[in-house]
């Protein structure tokens, strides 16, 4: 059985309609289990529970600490193209979006990635979007070999493929997965992905079983917070992940949690998530499952981040760029404008995300928050009392 069984008979309205109506007496009940159920989780993202947020921040950072140690692991990601062939209403990427396009070679990724090393980092995220023409199987599998030589931990965010094209993945020297449902709303997911294979729900919801079948050891899912009621998004996600614990059990498992942030086609969020609902969240998802890592981007400002970092945080990244060539300018000579799909004639200022002042004009995913460079990150995270990991695996550790 899947998760998509399991969700489709989840109590979803029952659970957020529980959240809204709970009690502080309640709320705090839930807070003290040792092991919170589901409904519980939906008592501790209440806002009943938000009035005792003082106190739910206490208990997730104990239980971080005594999980996890006092240790803040970084990664950062790294974008191999900006092509695709889906319309997301949300994304600044999304096909119909007038930007500038490019896709890195392997050897350019392999540029980018040692840039990306003489910065420390050890753990990099590949990132492309899904356009199998320029991002086919072969090609990623031919990225993660070039850098697997050089960077111990890969893992991907790419479009969802089956478990043989996983395992493709997997033999290349790939090791991580992450997908974002986006929203676990079927109404919204409809409203928001109006072309393309990604309008496929089910699909995209079984993508982690697919991936863990063909041998990944870590597990990343998540929703974009500003899409769906942030209540029902969280439970969802809880849902699923509770489901990975006890299915995918050979693998680690950690939750992001975006919020939308400013990209090309100027998408304005549907709903709002304020910042101390955020850290409510954050804390919620620890108390509920205490031994999944919990992953802050740089999509959140810095002061926010600083904030966040004690209360549950296990994994951030520094120092991003959101754009293929972001930290070297490789690629740059390739770069084409693009709209509606087709390539049309470069212009000089045909896109207003196409910004003078990075290392290439191709246009970003989203615009970042947090631009401080990843020593500076660090150097907070040492002053805050934590230990940044650049590394935290090594392929030999198996061998």
């Amino acid at each position: 059985m899947s998760f998509v069984r399991q969700f489709n008979a989840l109590p979803l309205e029952a659970l957020v309609k529980r959240s809204l109506s709970t009690t502080a007496s309640a709320a705090r009940e839930s807070m003290s289990k040792a092991r919170p159920s589901l409904a519980d989780f939906a008592q501790l993202i209440s806002p009943a529970a938000a009035e005792s947020l003082e106190a739910l921040c206490r208990r997730s950072q104990a239980l971080t600490r005594q999980r996890f140690g006092k240790v803040i692991r970084l990664f950062a990601p790294l974008y191999l193209s900006n092509e695709c062939i889906n319309n997301c209403k949300y994304c600044g990427f999304s096909r119909d979006n007038p930007i500038l396009r490019v896709t890195l070679s392997p050897e350019e990724a392999l540029r980018e990635a040692r840039a990306l090393k003489e910065q420390g980092f050890r753990n990099i995220l590949l990132v492309a979007g899904e356009h199998p023409k320029f991002v086919s199987t072969g090609y990623l599998a031919e990225c993660v070999r070039a850098l697997h030589e050089e960077i111990p931990s890969i893992s991907l965010e790419v479009r969802p493929m089956d478990t043989e094209d996983y395992r493709a993945m997997v033999l290349a020297g790939a090791d991580g997965l992450v997908v974002y449902q986006e929203t676990y709303d079927r109404a919204v997911y409809a409203e928001m992905h109006t072309a393309g294979p990604k309008r496929n729900f089910e699909w995209r919801l079984e993508t982690p079983e697919r991936a863990y079948a063909a041998g990944f050891r870590r597990l990343g899912i998540g929703a974009l917070y500003g899409l769906g009621d942030w209540r029902s998004e969280a439970i969802a996600v809880a849902a699923h992940a509770d489901y990975l614990l006890r299915n995918c059990w050979k693998s680690q498992l950690t939750i992001s949690l975006p919020r939308l942030r400013p990209c090309a086609g100027e998408f304005e969020p549907l709903t709002q998530m304020t910042d101390r609902e955020l850290a409510q969240l954050v804390c919620a998802f620890r108390l509920f499952l205490p031994d999944a890592g919990l992953v802050l981007s740089t999509r959140e400002p810095a002061k926010l981040r600083d904030g966040l970092i004690p209360l549950g945080v296990t994994l951030i990244s520094a120092g991003s760029h959101t754009e293929p060539g972001g930290y070297t300018g490789a690629g740059r000579e390739k770069i084409h404008h693009t709209e509606r799909g087709r390539i049309v004639e470069l212009a000089s200022g045909s896109s207003e995300w196409a910004t003078g002042n990075r290392a290439t004009n191709a246009t970003g995913q989203f615009d970042i928050a947090d631009e401080r460079s990843a020593e500076e990150v660090a150097e907070l995270i040492r002053r805050l009392g934590y230990e940044p990991v650049w590394k935290d695996w090594d392929a030999a550790l198996t061998a």
